[in-house]
């Protein structure tokens, strides 16, 4: 069922006005985003019209934009991802840790996405490996998928990094090592490991000239300013959080489906739409028990540029894998991980048969729908359905 108000009502509301006033300032990616979700699902993308095979009922179904930052696209996607990973999942306990960058960083990031998200990447993967592959920690090869999230809850800019490590690992002799049930690696190492790396490389991209300023921060691309800047993040701890080990394969399925594919609001949070406000749920982590669920209302053209904060660049992978489960070594090393562990093989899923009709059932009697007509873009039906309700819900 449609979410009473969403985010292509606001942008479609809202959306011309913004675009009008910011011309010149906006991204051909963010002027794509904006496009997507306001005509996902519309007439714009075409559709078709089906038909119930037993009573009749027909009902329009128009086609979704399948932009990674629609919200109402991400609920597909994010099921088609966990179907294939369903045969990387080892029968252990699965870690969650965070690397989040300081305030000064995520500054920076601004008007350097590409490189300082790339950046974050891999230096939190490389503290992960390097950890957990010494001798005095693990000793061992690890797994990892790791997810950038760039927004906090009330959609400011935050970028971080989620990972789902299993617990524990390939010995360089090729035996299986488990890690302790409810400790993985020491997050106060990790953090001064993961600054380090990060501020290095961060310092080598300044003196190759590759990060740019712009307005306020124009003067970090003076090298002593830019040291300055930096000086008292590293002395400062660097927050890197573990959390408890799910409890089974299921779990973290689970876990992933919720965070993969999110994007920096869901329809579901948001409350009140007026035309020129916008009021929605988010959580306030400097409260605790029922005071940390509030509700926050912003102007509209507020709301779309913490939106469009978050718009990745154009080919920028969100969701990376390392170790283990990196693309190279993940089809010989987790079968192995698998046979050490005596672990059954996992189903099949490329000789698994796809279900017949994946279109929602007839609201009316239940029974199967099939497609009568198929219009293009920017077309409508010849006639209307036989009955006035519709369903905007994504073709196959």
């Amino acid at each position: 069922m449609r979410a009473t108000i969403e985010v292509a009502d606001i942008f479609r509301a809202a959306g011309p006005a913004y675009r009008a006033a910011h011309a010149g300032h906006l991204s051909l990616e963010q002027l794509k985003v904006m496009s997507a979700i306001e005509t996902c699902r519309t007439a714009a993308l075409g559709g078709h019209v089906e038909a119930c095979s037993d009573c009749g009922h027909q009902r329009i179904a128009y086609n979704s934009c399948r932009n990674r930052h629609c919200p109402r696209c991400q609920g597909a996607a994010a099921r088609a991802w966990l179907d294939a990973q369903q045969a990387n999942l080892l029968p252990v306990g699965h870690f969650h840790v965070v690397f989040t960058l300081p305030a000064e960083i995520a500054d920076i990031a601004f008007h350097n996405k590409a490189l300082i998200y790339d950046l974050l990447f891999k230096a939190a993967s490389q503290t992960m490996l390097t950890i957990a592959g010494d001798p005095k920690h693990l000793g061992a090869r690890i797994g990892i998928t790791a997810v950038l999230h760039t927004w906090g809850s009330a959609m400011t800019h935050h970028p971080h990094i989620h990972m789902i490590v299993p617990g524990g690992g390939l010995t360089p002799a090729g035996q299986w090592i488990s890690s302790r049930p409810a400790f993985l690696l020491p997050v106060r190492v990790l953090g001064v490991l993961f600054r380090r790396l990060f501020l290095t490389r961060l310092l080598e991209l300044h003196g190759a000239g590759k990060l740019v300023f712009f307005g306020k921060r124009a003067d970090l691309s003076d090298r002593r300013v830019f040291l300055r800047h930096l000086a008292p993040i590293r002395r400062r701890r660097w927050v890197v959080y573990a959390k408890a080990p799910f409890a089974g394969p299921e779990a973290v399925l689970a876990y992933l489906s919720r965070y993969t594919h999110r994007v920096a609001i869901s329809n579901s949070r948001l409350i009140a739409f007026d035309q020129t406000s916008v009021t929605f749920r988010y959580k306030n982590y400097r409260c605790s028990g029922a005071d940390r669920q509030q509700v926050m209302t912003i102007a509209a053209n507020e709301f779309i540029r913490r939106f469009l904060l978050h718009v990745l660049p154009r080919g920028f992978h969100r969701i990376r894998h390392y170790g283990l489960l990196a693309g190279s070594a993940r089809k010989v090393d987790i079968p192995y991980a698998r046979e050490l562990l005596n672990a059954v093989p996992p189903p099949d899923h490329a000789t698994a048969q796809d279900p017949s009709d994946v279109r929602p059932p007839c609201p009316c009697c239940g029974g199967p729908m099939i497609v009568i007509e198929v219009f293009e873009r920017g077309r409508q039906p010849r006639g209307p359905p036989n009955t006035m309700a519709t369903n905007r819900e994504n073709a196959p």
